[in-house]
């Protein structure tokens, strides 16, 4: 009788070579989940980066160096245009960077400030032909990637994908109304002499619409 029960209690607990290797599959699974799993703190650098793309903290980041940038290149309105009617290309060439629709040009200028239209005020520059129409935007709101494609620097690759690289765009104007506008009464600057320096896209020679990254009223 005893010697039964031990064979039966023998073979109930023999396990299948299937069994064995299944469970030895699943060691081998767990220990390379395991050794591919890194630990991140809340509020560490690679907690950030896993939280993706911030454009609130990108402009904050990225603007101060374009505005610098911009600042140290930006050369005399009256130069940029005389250049412009000499040769537009070598002009876009000498001041600008290149984008796929035109040259992004930095310039500074002194001017008297004249109608507000919509999200901008048109401007009177001494010096200029009479033709070309200086457009500077104030807000609320500010279009283009002007600022984005200014430098140079900022580049598709650095993001994940078109929406991120338009968000980049975005973020900087957002920082420039914060940094360089916020401050001023834009509602009443007609007639006023403003400081600028900022960048234009150079497609239409006779008409500039200017992204300030600096903006003083005197």
């Amino acid at each position: 009788m005893s010697t039964s029960t031990e064979t039966t209690t023998r073979k109930s607990t023999r396990f299948s070579p299937t069994l064995l290797a299944s469970v030895a599959a699943a060691v081998v699974v767990l220990g390379a989940i395991a050794l591919d799993t890194t630990v991140v703190r809340i509020g560490s650098e690679n907690d950030v980066r896993q939280q993706g793309f911030s454009a609130v903290t990108y402009g904050a980041d990225e603007f101060p160096k374009v505005k610098a940038n911009v600042e140290e290149r930006a050369a005399p309105a009256v130069e940029v245009a005389n250049a412009i009617a000499a040769d537009k290309t070598a002009a876009g060439e000498k001041y600008g960077v290149a984008t796929s629709i035109g040259p992004v040009i930095p310039v500074s200028f002194t001017a008297t400030v004249g109608e507000r239209k919509s999200n901008y005020h048109t401007v009177t520059i001494d010096g200029l032909p009479a033709e070309l129409v200086v457009r500077v935007q104030t807000g609320p709101a500010v279009n283009g990637t002007d600022l984005r494609d200014a430098t140079g620097t900022i580049e598709f690759g650095q993001f994940k994908n078109q929406i991120e690289y338009q968000d980049a765009g975005s973020a900087l104007n957002n920082e420039m109304k914060k940094a360089v506008l916020a401050g001023i009464d834009v509602a009443n600057l007609t007639g006023k002499t403003v400081e600028v320096t900022g960048v234009f896209k150079l497609v239409n020679p006779k008409s500039w619409l200017v992204t300030p990254v600096k903006l003083e009223v005197k």
